[in-house]
């Protein structure tokens, strides 16, 4: 760009050095043929007074610059200052011979072979009837710019170097603050006006690439929360997985070695059934938190929220009743846009937990209420709480706050992960209140509902 930037001031030099000489002789040129001319007529019109006074004799004892002719009526040349009269043709023919004779005073150029010289005539009628020519030879345009062309070229030279030199000066000027230019800092306000919208456009382009690097490194990020999601939930599904079977494994084999009393077959054999069935349950949940991540598409429809958490009070009443637990719903008839089993999952996995992790002697209470245009349904127990460092965590697949107190329940630590996938597929917002010795309160949010009479049921 520099290089380019001083070729072009270089040029421009150049064309405005030539302009202007060619100006110059142009004007100069005019001027001197205009003096050149005046001075032909003043000469011109002084002879014509001495001949009309003297005759040839004064001719004859003239001494001057311009060569005259003095041509009879018929065109017979009677004197002229450089040539011999008797040896030059008759001048009845020549154009300002002519226009003298026909109009009293004629003028006409003539130019030389090679262009390089001009001769100017002028010509006046005498009162004798005669005409008195003078003429002039003077160097054409040409010739005076092949005289010129050495200094021309010289000056010219010389103007190219120094329009080089302050090129190359300028440019560095011009230039300087585009080069310390911080393309990482851009200025507020730009070294020249021109330069704003380029600028604009870098910042804008900076903008959007700063937002693609923070773009890929969200995603690198995601993907390697990810990937270590992924390897935790292989270990700890290989884990889970591992526990029950073993369990399933050993009491399989003591019977197969008959090492087990047959008092204590039915014994044995429930172990097997419980362990069986805490893998069934482990792998049944599994599979739905699969489809759960996977969006798998289900039809959405009414779902009656109150007579759901109705029919899941009533079927969790035993399991309530064995742990000394009071279970009681209470709140409003809601209906939903959702999907029923997903709403059950919901139901299911917040009261279950709400039950197993309370204390003899507890309450469980599920709500279900209309909030403008949502619908909430709380689950709020007395149990033994979450500690504030376990609460971020719940969520995620087999945490369990309660280590020992989950494989005693036979939990499978998918419960709470499956609720936050389930309402989230809804729609719904998850919140949570906990505190240690004193109990639980977890509430979701659904979307868009509809608020009928209320209701209040309680449990035994």
């Amino acid at each position: 760009m520099t290089g380019k930037i001083s070729r072009s001031i270089l040029l421009v030099a150049v064309c405005v050095l030539l302009c202007c000489s060619a100006l110059f002789l142009g004007v100069l040129y005019a001027y001197f043929s205009e003096a050149q001319t005046a001075q032909l007529e003043n000469s011109l019109n002084l002879a014509a007074r001495g001949v009309s006074q003297s005759g040839i004799f004064y001719l004859q004892g003239l001494e001057s610059n311009c060569r005259l002719t003095w041509v009879d009526a018929d065109g017979t040349v009677l004197f002229d200052s450089e040539a011999d009269t008797q040896t030059m043709e008759n001048h009845a023919q020549r154009e300002e011979i002519q226009q003298a004779f026909a109009n009293g005073t004629g003028e006409s150029v003539r130019y030389s072979e090679t262009m390089t010289q001009r001769t100017v005539y002028r010509a006046t009628l005498l009162p004798d009837g005669t005409v008195l020519r003078i003429s002039a030879s003077y160097a054409t345009v040409f010739s005076l710019v092949m005289g010129m062309l050495q200094p021309i070229a010289t000056i010219l030279l010389l103007a190219m170097v120094l329009s080089a030199v302050l090129a190359l000066k300028l440019t560095d000027k011009v230039m300087q603050p585009m080069a310390q230019l911080d393309m990482e800092h851009l200025p507020e306000k730009s070294p020249y006006p021109e330069l704003t919208p380029l600028l604009e456009k870098i910042r804008g382009q900076q903008r959007e690439i700063a937002w693609q690097k923070q773009e890929l490194a969200d995603k690198r990020l995601n993907m390697e929360f990810a990937e270590q999601n992924r390897q935790e939930f292989t270990a700890n599904v290989s884990h889970e997985l591992k526990t029950p079977l073993q369990s399933i494994m050993g009491s399989a084999e003591l019977i197969e070695n008959g090492l087990v009393k047959p008092s204590d077959l039915p014994r044995f054999a429930g172990n097997i059934r419980k362990e069986a069935n805490r893998l069934l349950l482990l792998i049944e949940d599994i599979i739905h938190l699969s489809r759960l991540d996977e969006g798998c598409p289900l039809q959405p429809e009414p779902v009656e929220l109150y007579a759901l958490a109705e029919e899941e009070v009533r079927a969790l009443k035993p399991i309530a009743r064995a742990n000394n637990v009071r279970l009681t719903l209470e709140g409003d008839a809601v209906v939903i846009d959702g999907i029923p089993q997903l709403v059950q999952e919901i139901l299911h996995n917040l009261c279950d937990n709400a039950v197993k992790y309370n204390r003899p002697g507890g309450q469980v209470t599920v709500g279900v209420t209309g909030a403008g245009e949502d619908a909430v349904l709380s689950v709020a127990d007395t149990g033994i709480g979450i500690s504030p460092e376990d609460q971020s965590r719940i969520f995620e697949r087999f945490y369990r706050a309660d280590k020992s107190r989950s494989k005693a329940t036979g939990g499978t630590g998918l419960g709470l992960s499956i609720v936050k996938h389930a309402a989230g597929y809804l729609n719904g917002e998850i919140s949570l209140e906990s505190a240690v010795g004193v109990g639980t309160t977890i509430t979701v949010t659904f979307r868009g509902k509809r608020h009928t009479e209320e209701k209040t049921q309680e449990g035994d």
